[in-house]
C-alpha cells in the first residue's frame, strides 16, 4: 500500500463522510440479513395449525419495509462514498495537473501529449474506483461476509462448514490471475497512451494531412493503433472472463453441497423447511462478498498498476525551483541585466552553447541580438528567463542573483512573447487578456491598436469576441503574433522579450508597431530577437552572437562601420529585399 501514499492525505480529508457511509453500508448489509430470518419465521409459521392470513400480511409488511429502509440506507452510502471517490479524484487531478505546471521544458521535450492526457483520465479513474467501489467491496468482503457466516452457524455450525469447504480454492485462482491482470492492464494503459497521443497529434495537424492528401495514410495508422488497443484490451477480457466466472463456479459448488446435505437435514428434521430457504438464502448472499473477491483483486491491480504509473510522474522533480537561495522577500524587480560569465551546455556529454558571454543592460534600454540560425539567441532568452538554469552568479537581474528572485516574481518581470505562438481555443479578447486577467475592454483595445491589429479584430464577424479556435486557428500566422504581442504589452513588464515574434509581419507593419513600442516601453527593457536587421536600427544596444560569444556589439550604424558579421548579415538581406522587390 506504499504506492498510495500521496492518497492517503486526501482520504484523511474526506475521513467523516468515508466513516459516515462505511457505517450506513454495514446497516444496510444488518438489515439485509434480517430478511430471511423473516421468510424462515413466516415458512415455518405457515405449517402450523391455525396460522391467519392476516400473519403472511405482517410477515410482508415487515419485508417490504426493510426493504424500503434499506433503499434509503444505500441511497445515502452511495451519496457519501461514491461522492468522496469523486473529490479524491478531483483533488489527485488537481494535485497531477499542479505537479505538471512545476516541470521544466526538458520535460515536455520528451514527452507524449497522449501519455499525459491517459495519465490524467484512465489511471485516474482507475485510481478512484479503487478508492470508491474498492472501499464497498471492502466492507462486504470483511463484515457482510462475518455477519452472514454467523447468521448461517447459528442455523446450523456442520452445514455452513460443508458449505464453504469449497473456499480454499480462490486462494489458488486468486494467485495465478491476480498478477496477470496487473501486468495486462498496465500494458493496455500503455496501448491507449499510444492511441490518445496518435489521435491528439493527427487532430492537431489535420491542414498539413490534407494539404499532403495523406488522409488514408493516417485512417491506416489511427486504424492499427486502435486495433491494438482492442486486441490488448480482449486480451485482459479474456483473462477476466476467466476469473471471475471461476468464483461463480465455487459458489454452485457450495449450493449444490447444501442441497444434498440440507435436504437430508429437513429429512432428517435436524432443520425446518424454514431454515433451510434461509440457510439457502444466505449462502446466495454470501456469495457476493466471495465473488466481490475477485472484483477487489481486479480493482486492486487496475489501481496499483494506475498509480505506479502516476508515481512515476510524480516521482520527477522538478528541475527548476525556488530553493535556499531564494529570498521570498523580494517583491518587485527592476528591469537591468547583466551577463557574467556565462557558461551552459544541455547535458555533459553535449558541446558548450555559450563560453564566458558578457553582458550590462540597464533598465529602459532596448537590446537586440542577431545571428546565424542556431547561434543560441533562444536559448539565451530561456536562461534569462530560467526555462534552464544557468550557472550560479552569471545571471542578475534588476541587480540581484537570479536564484534570489522567486520564479513567480521572475515570471511577472519577464514576459516572453515567443516564436511559437500559442492561442487558447476562446475568444480574442480573453486571448489578450491572459497577459492582465482583469483588464478592461478599453485597456484590451489600446494594446491590441499598439500592436497594430485592432482594425483587423474589427473585421472579424464577432469583433474581439470571436473564438479565434484551437491554437489559433483561424487566424493568419501575421494575426497571430500581434495578438500574442498585444497581451505582452498589456502584461507591462519590467522586461519584454520578443523572441523572432514578428517574422509574419510586414515590413511597414512591423516599423510601426516598433515604433509604438518604443513609446509605450519608454523606462522599461526590451529585448528584440529578429532575422530581419532592418527593423533593430533603433535598438539602443545591438550584440551579434557566434559559435557561443557575443562577437561584435554596438549600435547599427557602429556595426554597419565594422564590416563584421553584421555588415554580411545586413548585406544578405538588403540583397534578399532587392531581389524580392524586383519579382
Amino acid at each position: 500500500m506504499k504506492i498510495f501514499w500521496r492518497v492517503f492525505p486526501i482520504l484523511k480529508k474526506n475521513a467523516l463522510p468515508i466513516l459516515v457511509g462505511l457505517f450506513l453500508l454495514m446497516v444496510v448489509d444488518v438489515v439485509q440479513l434480517f430478511i430471511p430470518k423473516v421468510l424462515q419465521i413466516a415458512i415455518d409459521k405457515l405449517s402450523l395449525p391455525g396460522f391467519a392470513r392476516s400473519n403472511l400480511v405482517k410477515y410482508a409488511l415487515i419485508i417490504v419495509g426493510l426493504s424500503f429502509l434499506m433503499a434509503i440506507l444505500r441511497r445515502l452510502w452511495r451519496l457519501t462514498l461514491i461522492g468522496s471517490s469523486l473529490r479524491l479524484s478531483r483533488d489527485l487531478r488537481q494535485m497531477y495537473y499542479d505537479h505538471l505546471l512545476k516541470l521544466s521544458q526538458n520535460f515536455y521535450n520528451r514527452s507524449h501529449t497522449g501519455d499525459l492526457m491517459a495519465y490524467a483520465i484512465n489511471d485516474l479513474n482507475a485510481v478512484r474506483m479503487l478508492f470508491g467501489f474498492g472501499f464497498v467491496i471492502l466492507v462486504e468482503i470483511c463484515f457482510f461476509s462475518v455477519v452472514t457466516f454467523i447468521f448461517m452457524t447459528d442455523i446450523n455450525l456442520k452445514l455452513t462448514l460443508l458449505a464453504v469447504t469449497p473456499l480454499p480454492i480462490l486462494t489458488l485462482v486468486i494467485t495465478i490471475f491476480g498478477q496477470k491482470i496487473h501486468h495486462r492492464f498496465r500494458h493496455v494503459q500503455r496501448i491507449f497512451a499510444n492511441m490518445s497521443g496518435r489521435v491528439q497529434e493527427s487532430i492537431s495537424g489535420i491542414r498539413v494531412i490534407k494539404a499532403f492528401v495523406q488522409e488514408e495514410s493516417e485512417r491506416e495508422k489511427i486504424s492499427e493503433v486502435s486495433y491494438d488497443y482492442v486486441k490488448n484490451n480482449i486480451a485482459l477480457v479474456k483473462l477476466s472472463a476467466i476469473f471471475h466466472p471461476s468464483f461463480g463456479f465455487i459458489i454452485g459448488i457450495s449450493m449444490g453441497i447444501v442441497i444434498i446435505f440440507g435436504g437430508i437435514n429437513v429429512i432428517q428434521g435436524e432443520i425446518t423447511i424454514g431454515e433451510f430457504v434461509a440457510f439457502s438464502t444466505y449462502l446466495g448472499m454470501f456469495a457476493w462478498p466471495v465473488m466481490a473477491i475477485g472484483m477487489a483483486i481486479n480493482l486492486y491491480q487496475r489501481g496499483k498498476a494506475s498509480m505506479l504509473r502516476l508515481n512515476s510522474i510524480f516521482d520527477i522533480q522538478p528541475a527548476i525551483l525556488d530553493d535556499e537561495r531564494t529570498d521570498n522577500n523580494l517583491q518587485v524587480v527592476e528591469g537591468s541585466l547583466k551577463l557574467s560569465n556565462l557558461k551552459f551546455k544541455y547535458s555533459e556529454e553535449s558541446p558548450e552553447i555559450f563560453d564566458d558571454v558578457n553582458l550590462k543592460l540597464t533598465q529602459g534600454e532596448t537590446l537586440a541580438i542577431v545571428g546565424r540560425t542556431g547561434c543560441g539567441k533562444t536559448t539565451l532568452i530561456d536562461l534569462i528567463t530560467r526555462v534552464y538554469n544557468p550557472q550560479e552568479n552569471s545571471v542578475f537581474i534588476g541587480g540581484h542573483e537570479i536564484y534570489k528572485i522567486p520564479l513567480d516574481l521572475l515570471r511577472k518581470t519577464i514576459v516572453t512573447v515567443p516564436q511559437d505562438i500559442f492561442l487558447f481555443s476562446d475568444t480574442v479578447a480573453n486571448n489578450i487578456r491572459l497577459g492582465k486577467l482583469d483588464a478592461e475592454d478599453i485597456e484590451v483595445e489600446r494594446v491590441a491598436k499598439l500592436a497594430q491589429v485592432h482594425e483587423e479584430i474589427l473585421g472579424f464577424d464577432k469583433g474581439y469576441e470571436t473564438e479565434v479556435g484551437e491554437r489559433g486557428v483561424t487566424l493568419s500566422g501575421g494575426q497571430k503574433q500581434r495578438i500574442a504581442i498585444a497581451r505582452a504589452i498589456l502584461s507591462d513588464a519590467e522586461i519584454l522579450v520578443f523572441d523572432d515574434s514578428l517574422s509574419a509581419v510586414d515590413t511597414q507593419t512591423e516599423k510601426q508597431l516598433l515604433e509604438n513600442l518604443i513609446k509605450v516601453r519608454k523606462g522599461k527593457t526590451t529585448i528584440i530577437i529578429a532575422h530581419r536587421i532592418s527593423s533593430l536600427q533603433h535598438a539602443d544596444k545591438i550584440i551579434v552572437l557566434d559559435e557561443g560569444k557575443i562577437v561584435e556589439s554596438g549600435k547599427h550604424s557602429e556595426l554597419l562601420l565594422e564590416g563584421k558579421l553584421y555588415y554580411q548579415l545586413w548585406e544578405k538581406q538588403q540583397l534578399k529585399e532587392k531581389l524580392e522587390s524586383r519579382d
